[in-house]
């Protein structure tokens, strides 16, 4: 009989479930003392945990993090980089993705936006929601692809479900006005909606240029900064040339 319910447990994709059933079966002492309500309750729980762990480690690969392994904790709020770390502490509620808001980053090359800007996706991946990482030359590419095989509003819909996208890059080299396009529909799908990170070297005031300095541009900073928190970090030394002389 009890082979039959391991069996069952199984069949129902309740593995973890069936692995303790099957633990307290071969170690019944250590479990005498115990209720049943108490030992059902603790199959469940381990059911659940290894559910929820297997979710999040889904999310954050499918996210496709340039660090995976970023974590706010270990940010460094070096006195040169003038960090708010009252906003990145309001941040890691995730109460801007619940209320479809964006974040941008400034900096210069290696200042650690990249850094910030995964360790927040991977905090929003912990809470449960979708994220993705994109550098915006690959999204410009996965357009265009998208766009010869007919799959353009296939891939806008993709990011239209992401509770948080991060944009990395942001507008590095001026955009064509193809580029402009796709980037407006972008942010049309996602605005008041959902969330996304910019991680530039210019402020939003420089992206006006950047985006040909007309109507477009006028759209599409209209759907990113009026709702966006914005920080500026400093510093003299790139956070790699400090690793590396740490080394």
């Amino acid at each position: 009989m009890n082979n039959d319910t391991l069996k069952k447990l199984k069949t129902m994709r309740l593995p973890v479930f069936a692995q303790c059933y099957q633990n307290q079966l071969e170690d019944e002492m250590t479990y005498l003392s115990m209720s049943f309500q108490e030992r059902l309750a603790l199959m469940v729980d381990a059911e659940y945990d290894s559910r929820h762990n297997n979710n999040i480690k889904r999310l954050i690969k499918e996210a496709k993090f340039n660090n995976s392994a970023a974590f706010l904790g270990n940010i460094e709020y070096l006195p040169d980089r003038h960090l708010n770390r009252e906003l990145l502490e309001s941040l890691a509620s995730n109460e801007y993705i619940r209320q479809g808001q964006n974040v941008i980053l400034v900096g210069a090359t290696g200042c650690g936006k990249t850094y910030i800007s995964n360790a927040l996706g991977v905090n929003a991946c912990q809470s449960g929601y979708k994220a993705r990482y994109i550098r915006l030359p690959d999204l410009f590419c996965a357009f265009e692809a998208a766009r010869i095989q007919g799959k353009y509003h296939h891939l806008l819909n993709q990011f239209r479900k992401c509770s948080l996208m991060i944009l990395d890059e942001f507008l590095l080299v001026p955009a064509t006005d193809t580029q402009q396009r796709d980037l407006l529909e972008l942010m049309e799908i996602r605005c008041g909606q959902t969330s996304t990170i910019f991680c530039s070297q210019f402020t939003a005031e420089g992206w006006h240029e950047r985006l040909g300095s007309g109507a477009l541009a006028d759209s599409i900073l209209d759907r990113i900064v009026p709702s966006a928190y914005t920080m500026i970090i400093d510093g003299d030394v790139s956070m790699r040339r400090r690793k590396r002389n740490i080394k």
